[in-house]
């Protein structure tokens, strides 16, 4: 079942960072390899970046992609990766002014 807004455009579910559990947007700046990704997050920390388990084999992320990341508790330099935007959803995040 495809949703469609009043003048015809697809409805676009976008999901938005958890603020309770420290989740913020990031850009995808350098591929490390090995599953790390140099990201820049929105706070303006730039954190190494790990592709969870869970993403790693369904989603491919390059450089200039935004993300969601959670930085870790105990070392604040690194971070997980946990969803990756396409283009749409980033579109109507400019849109509705979140990034």
């Amino acid at each position: 079942m495809n949703a469609v807004n009043p003048d015809g455009t697809p409805t676009a579910r976008v999901r938005l960072p958890k603020k309770w559990a420290k989740e913020q947007f990031a850009q995808a700046e350098l591929m490390m390899g090995a599953n790390h990704i140099r990201v820049r997050c929105y706070d303006g920390i730039t954190r190494m970046g790990r592709i969870k388990g869970k993403i790693k084999k369904r989603v491919w992320i390059r450089e200039g992609d935004t993300l969601i990341v959670t930085p870790w508790s105990f070392q604040d330099e690194k971070c997980d990766i946990i969803y990756r935007y396409m283009p749409p959803q980033v579109d109507w995040l400019r849109r509705n002014r979140y990034i």
